[in-house]
């Protein structure tokens, strides 16, 4: 049995499924020969004129290009270069329409030509004989060239995967589509150049067979090839009958070879590799006159274009000089500019598109010449679009799948496999452009594939990164480990303790410390907890067995508060009326203090006439009890308010001591003495009468409660107004000591230390006389008297800390005055006020609280 080469050089042909016959139309190309289509005034390159990735931008906007000079570079086979068509400047890297069927735009490098077409350096190989193969085929890659039969696939890479794979070279000169001459005109009028393209190629590859297939359509280009191939060259011409797709890679396979390529998968399979005509052209120039794919031959054809032909025209040249140069005349009613065949061309958006690698003709046909599709009818399954499918395809299963977007069963009915030759739209009677369908489910098929492998490259580098996260981090902890076991290691060797241990437990121990010690208790608090506490023992000895919820440490701190504040307040008010007073006049304000201080004495002097009358409605009381009772809490609210009166007119009226008395500093000392004196008379007095009427009343006490309680209520306020006097004396007996600061600070220091010192002794006595004296509460608790008892006890507390609270304030707040009233008079007076102000609100308010107990 004949070999499969031995058939072929015979001159066995095969033949394909499928396939049309459409009218041909070159005539109206080929009859001139190729004409250059000169520098226009723009040229828009597109980074990507092939199948792959684009390059990486090596120049700038403003840089001067020259001819030749390449703009773009790559490393991997994929990734072709981009290179000047002529020299000039780069305007501009922006984007721009390219020829794609989807009208989308890409970025584009712009270049103005200087028309002086200076070439740069070039790189040639004319010993490509002598030449490795892989050095030839990385020159081909660098010099920018791909598949120009329309597919666009990098040159270089499809040599590196047929090298020691094929035995069969194929040089497609087949040009199947109606109108397209380009590769007839560059056989007829390159012959020679393309016949030694063809033999670097087989230089590269080395086949055992190289096959130039060509239709028969092309009388002149076969003769003019057949002169040029030698003997020795081992190219066989094989003419091959006129089909449409013949010129296709996989249907010409079949047809010069028998062998059929798998369903996605090339030539190279089946041990064939294929190269355009033009390709093989572009190679030739690369390799031997070393220069780059900068143009290439364009068919411009079609009844619109007045001068129709090949032309080379340069990469970017826009599409409008090239209709405006040959004279085309648009179609009134129906203009088009179809870029590519009339089978497998599409339609411009517009005319500012460039020229690509990949752009072999311009057709501008008029309306009668190629009628415009009406509308899209629906499919009648006659099978027409199946008969002359040249892949073996099922269109209209395709197109069902395609336009429902089931892109699953796409795949499935092998769309991938279709070339777009458009035979099936062609022959269709419903007019269904089915090969738009088929492109734009395979441009989405595309978008998907690609989605899902940046996804897939995405979770690999995800896991990678975890990985080496765990692993830097298993890392650390080994590190750590290790360096812990050394310096146990190291401290054991040296009798010394784990420097770690020793820190964890040095703060445990400070923890357990501070758990240990007690929070600080302030003395409002502590005071409120010790009489609570008193509370709670008094109740414990006499309470019943009904018990009540004890509330009083919370009334007391909110009873403390209340009280810091209303002395900031007063504080406040004093230092203020004050200052404003001490810029008046002083002789005004000392008749004002003098008239305040006489008002308060008349009503003392009153307040003490009503109190014997109330002592006589006491001592009647014993026929009524009650009435006594009333009489007496009436005779203690007006004293209240007369007091009260009289102390808020001497707190308005600013002391004058100070301004009035420097003068004779002697006679206020002995207005000092004097007054000293009557406070001492005073608190002795008060005494004295709380001491003769607190024993009877505890005598009595036993026969009848209630006059015990009315005496004991008598009592107190007695000693309370005793005491009010013996302040309000020591207050106006006091301020002359400022007086005399003039003269000797110390001495009057020592003198009102002397006397607030004994005003303090006659409060306290008059206070343990009040705690000697039984708690009214006991007249409404005969039924009751161990409640009265705690009532009484928790009464005295009140009225205990409240006179401590005074004179802890009156302490803290005059003693300093001595010691700064030397350099400052007038200071060290103002501050005796504020300190007066205190003492004062504090025993008003020690006594209304006691005077509320009493009233309850």
């Amino acid at each position: 049995m004949l070999s499969i080469i031995e058939q072929i050089k015979q001159g066995k042909l095969w033949d394909f499924h499928g396939g049309i016959h459409p009218a041909e139309n070159k005539d109206l190309s080929n009859k001139s020969p190729i004409v250059n289509a000169g520098i226009p005034q723009e040229l828009v390159l597109p980074l990507k004129q092939h199948i792959g990735s684009k390059g990486d931008i090596i120049v700038a906007v403003g840089d001067k290009v020259q001819k030749g000079q390449p703009l773009t570079q790559g490393d991997i086979a994929m990734c072709v270069p981009v290179h000047a068509p002529t020299s000039g400047t780069i305007t501009a890297i922006e984007q721009r329409t390219t020829a794609h069927p989807s009208g989308l735009s890409d970025l584009c490098i712009v270049i103005a030509p200087d028309q002086q077409d200076t070439w740069c350096d070039k790189t040639t190989y004319a010993d490509y004989e002598d030449r490795d193969p892989a050095e030839l085929i990385d020159a081909i890659r660098l010099n920018g060239i791909a598949g120009l039969g329309g597919a666009g696939f990098p040159t270089a890479r499809k040599l590196q995967g047929g090298l020691g794979n094929v035995d069969i070279l194929i040089i497609n000169a087949a040009e199947c589509e109606p109108y397209i001459t380009a590769d007839d005109r560059l056989m007829r009028d390159y012959a020679e150049e393309v016949i030694e393209g063809v033999r670097i190629l087989r230089h590269i590859i080395s086949p055992k067979l190289t096959i130039i297939g060509i239709e028969d359509n092309k009388p002149e280009a076969i003769q003019a090839l057949e002169q040029h191939v030698k003997e020795d060259d081992n190219i066989l011409i094989r003419v091959v009958p006129t089909k449409y797709p013949s010129g296709s890679s996989k249907q010409l396979v079949k047809i010069l070879t028998g062998r059929e390529v798998p369903s996605q998968s090339r030539s190279t399979s089946v041990g064939v590799i294929m190269q355009n005509v033009g390709t093989a052209f572009a190679i030739k120039r690369a390799i031997i006159d070393g220069e780059p794919l900068i143009e290439r031959v364009v068919t411009l054809t079609g009844e619109a274009f007045k001068e129709r032909g090949n032309v080379f025209a340069m990469l970017g040249t826009p599409i409008a000089y090239l209709l405006d140069k040959f004279g085309y005349k648009a179609d009134k009613k129906h203009p088009r500019v179809i870029i590519g065949g009339s089978l497998m061309g599409f339609t411009l958006p517009h005319s500012n598109v460039p020229i690509t690698k990949m752009t072999n003709c311009i057709l501008a046909p008029k309306r009668k010449e190629l009628p415009l599709h009406t509308y899209e009818m629906a499919c009648i399954r006659c099978s027409a679009c199946a008969d002359v499918c040249p892949s073996s395809l099922l269109p209209q299963q395709l197109q069902w799948y395609a336009k429902d977007q089931n892109y699953e069963k796409c795949e499935e009915y092998n769309l991938q496999d279709c070339i777009e030759c458009g035979a099936c739209a062609y022959v269709c009677p419903s007019e269904i452009p089915l090969v738009q369908y088929y492109r734009q489910a395979k441009a989405e098929i595309w978008a998907r594939s690609q989605d899902e492998i940046n996804a897939e490259r995405a979770r690999q580098r995800f896991e990678a990164k975890q990985a080496r996260m765990d692993r830097d981090k298993a890392e650390r902890e080994n590190r750590f480990k290790k360096a812990a076991e050394t310096r146990r290691e190291e401290m054991a060797k040296t009798g010394g303790d784990d420097a770690v241990a020793a820190a964890i437990a040095r703060v445990k121990a400070k923890q357990a410390a501070a758990q240990s010690e007690k929070p600080e208790v302030k003395p409002a608090v502590a005071a409120a907890i010790a009489a609570a506490k008193a509370k709670q023992a008094a109740s414990a000895q006499g309470a019943t067995s009904e018990t009540l919820p004890d509330n009083s440490e919370m009334a007391k701190l909110r009873e403390e508060r209340k009280r810091q504040a209303r002395e900031r307040k007063a504080e406040k008010e004093a230092v203020e009326s004050t200052a404003s007073a001490s810029s008046n006049d002083s002789k005004k304000d000392a008749v004002a203090a003098a008239i305040a201080r006489a008002k308060a004495k008349k009503a003392q002097q009153a307040s003490e006439q009503k109190a014997p009358v109330a002592d006589t409605v006491v001592e009647n009381s014993e026929v009524d009890p009650k009435k006594a009772a009333i009489a007496a809490a009436v005779a203690r609210a007006k004293a209240k308010k007369a007091a009260q009166q009289a102390e808020a007119q001497s707190e308005a009226t600013p002391e004058p001591a100070a301004e009035t008395e420097a003068v004779d500093p002697k006679k206020a000392a002995v207005a000092a003495a004097v007054a000293r004196a009557k406070a001492r008379k005073a608190a002795q007095q008060a005494e004295a009468q709380s001491e003769t009427t607190s024993e009877p009343a505890a005598e009595t006490e036993a026969v009848d409660p209630k006059k015990a309680a009315v005496a004991a209520a008598v009592a107190r306020a007695k000693a309370r107004k005793a005491a009010q006097q013996a302040e309000a004396q020591s207050e106006t007996t006091s301020e002359p000591a400022a007086e005399i600061e003039a003269v000797d600070p110390k001495k009057a220091a020592v003198a009102a230390a002397v006397a607030r010192a004994k005003a303090r002794k006659a409060a306290q006595q008059a206070e343990a006389q009040s705690e000697t004296t039984p708690e009214p509460v006991a007249e409404t608790e005969a039924v009751d008297p161990k409640k009265a008892a705690v009532a009484a006890a928790v009464a005295r507390a009140k009225a205990r800390k409240a006179a401590q609270q005074a004179e802890a304030q009156s302490e803290t707040t005059s003693e300093p005055d001595a010691e700064t009233e030397a350099v400052d008079p007038k200071k060290a007076a103002v501050a005796a006020a504020v300190a007066r102000a205190k003492a004062r609100k504090a025993a008003q308010q020690a006594a209304k609280e006691q005077q509320n107990i009493e009233e309850d």
